[in-house]
């Protein structure tokens, strides 16, 4: 995608990332137990790897990735652009008091839109209807801080306000409307400076075609 910034995330993690796959796939269709013990020890190096690297504790990532059960697919992360008076509406994140588009992972039962349209509830106070999909990004492949452990596709969406009014949440300490100029500090683990300045420009040139990567 030409229009968005590109950074590939480090090495190292996507070799464990997909090593963690493939360990994976195998101990969901293991068929005997030779095949489980072999992919449980690929697992293990995954998590040796995600540790090192990262510098967590082996038991905590190998506990993360035990979790992780089924054919290994990427995780869908739903993020919403509101705009109001040609400003756009972030939301402070309470566990690290910087500022973010809503959103967040998207929940089996709803569809994209649906999610979004939840999360932007919860989140801001505000009720929305989304109208156009803007983008779908890898998250690997921007400069997100810091790395993810998993393949992560994030989806934006420019929806449009039908009501409600701007409060804070159990996520959320503050709800605000920035203009392109004033964009406070960002959560750059779930947004980046260059994927908001592409939400204005595809506000201000609505024929422009979705992102991708």
């Amino acid at each position: 995608m030409s229009s968005m910034e590109k950074q590939t995330q480090p090495r190292w993690l996507n070799w464990a990332m997909r090593l963690q796959a493939i360990a994976q796939n195998g101990l969901t269709y293991a068929a005997n137990d030779y095949d489980t013990e072999r992919y449980s020890a690929i697992r293990q190096i995954a998590a040796e790897m995600l540790a090192a690297g990262s510098g967590a504790e082996v038991s905590a990532v190998s506990g993360l990735l035990s979790h992780e059960t089924g054919y290994a697919t990427p995780k869908v992360d739903v993020r919403g652009v509101v705009f109001r008076e040609e400003k756009l509406l972030l939301v402070r994140e309470r566990a690290e008091g910087r500022w973010s588009l809503p959103g967040g992972w998207a929940d089996v039962g709803e569809s994209p839109a649906e999610c979004i349209v939840r999360e932007i509830r919860e989140e801001s106070g505000l009720e929305a209807q989304a109208v156009k999909l803007l983008a779908v990004l890898d998250r690997s492949k921007h400069p997100h801080d810091p790395p993810f452990a998993f393949h992560v596709y994030k989806l934006f969406f420019l929806c449009h306000i039908l009501g409600g009014e701007p409060k804070a949440s159990p996520e959320t300490d503050a709800v605000g409307f920035f203009g392109e100029a004033e964009i406070p500090t960002l959560s750059t683990t779930r947004v980046t400076p260059r994927q908001i300045q592409r939400c204005f420009e595809q506000f201000r040139n609505p024929s422009l075609a979705a992102d991708f990567d």
